[in-house]
């Protein structure tokens, strides 16, 4: 089952993922602040546009989506007289599968591990009632204060000195340079902490999705406006809050854990509305969502190229304005893209294996005329 709107959600969202994942891509922007590095005021209106617009907001978004389509296609199994659990647990292998190479091999920002482990855990809910995938998400999302204290932060001299390595090694090193650095990046992100503190974040954000999908029947156009305007009026001034009073540890963290979720209904919210619309722009939006996780491979395959020395070597020369602008541009080809490909290709070919490993079987690839 295919719900137009969701598409269009997931597209949107595919979008400000790359927003926020191009500044990682031609810097080292986990391990500084660009704004120190760039003191053009330009870039620093497009960090600070970045930070508040998409930063916090479109993984839990994307993780909304991925509780949502969960009970999608637990209806379409059970439907069709299929296991949802055996189902179920070989999608999430696959996918872990695709984001274990595409994380070592491609690049080290890779959400797709993170996403199959939380959709491994959203299986132990799967036949509980609507009320409880409520309660779980509200009950993961409590201990984030303690985690986020228990990570803390390294010392400015030592994420400067990784900021180093890091242009050193993607700039100008080999290719085992390059993997080396990758898998260093991906274990800085990833340590024992800070993977529990993603998981529970996407967890939380997946089950209240569920939650969503289950109850969408009593979901009417006005309560979903009411939630668009409530949630844009808590979200943004949350967003803004260190921009407002001193930026330090704690506005910053009410920024990205209360203003980004609170962003990310907002648009959850909007592009539902709006995809009530016929326009054109809506159904190539929700083209380039429908194979999303193509589009997202490709962005770091092609960025990856740009950047890395194995391609053209730009990583830590690209300003922030001009990266933001490169990925518009690519974001837009890849709307464009979608439709034409959708034209003649049922399923976008990462898809394609998905389905197929999902399944046991070859789905159809090609329209037939």
């Amino acid at each position: 089952m295919r719900l137009k709107e969701i598409d269009s959600i997931r597209g949107i969202a595919l979008f400000g993922i790359f927003l926020v994942n191009m500044l990682d891509f031609h810097s080292p922007a986990m391990y500084m602040s660009l704004g120190n590095w760039w003191k053009d005021p330009l870039d620093r209106f497009v960090l600070a546009f970045i930070d508040v617009v998409a930063q916090a907001s479109f993984y839990p978004l994307f993780a909304f989506l991925f509780g949502f389509s969960m009970i999608l296609f637990r209806e379409q199994a059970m439907k069709k007289g299929r296991s949802f659990p055996r189902l179920w647990i070989r999608r999430m292998a696959a996918l872990l599968t695709i984001g274990l190479f595409h994380a070592f091999f491609v690049w080290h920002g890779d959400i797709l591990i993170t996403y199959a482990t939380t959709g491994a855990l959203l299986l132990l809910f799967h036949n509980a009632p609507s009320r409880t995938w409520l309660f779980a998400a509200m009950s993961c999302y409590v201990p984030h204060v303690i985690i986020a204290i228990l990570i803390g932060s390294e010392p400015t001299r030592q994420q400067e000195a990784m900021a180093q390595e890091a242009l050193k090694h993607y700039q100008h090193g080999t290719i085992a340079d390059i993997f080396w650095q990758r898998l260093h990046d991906w274990m800085y992100v990833n340590d024992a902490a800070g993977f529990v503190f993603i998981v529970m974040t996407l967890l939380s954000f997946g089950l209240f999705g569920g939650y969503v999908a289950q109850i969408r029947a009593s979901l009417s156009v006005r309560i979903i406006k009411r939630v668009a305007l409530l949630s844009f009026c808590i979200g943004l001034p949350l967003k803004l809050l260190p921009y407002w009073l001193e930026k330090n540890e704690w506005t910053e963290y009410v920024q990205d854990m209360f203003g980004g979720p609170a962003l990310a209904l907002f648009y959850a919210a909007g592009m539902w509305l709006v995809s009530q619309k016929r326009w054109r722009i809506i159904a190539d939006i929700a083209a380039c969502g429908r194979i999303s996780i193509t589009n997202y491979l490709l962005q770091s395959v092609l960025c990856t190229f740009l950047f890395y020395s194995y391609g053209l070597g730009l990583y830590g020369t690209v300003r922030p304005f001009v990266g933001t602008v490169g990925a518009v541009v690519i974001y837009c080809l890849q709307v464009a893209g979608s439709r034409k490909w959708l034209q003649h290709f049922s399923i976008g070919p990462v898809e394609w294996g998905w389905r197929a490993v999902t399944y046991g079987s070859r789905p159809l690839f090609r329209r037939r005329r």
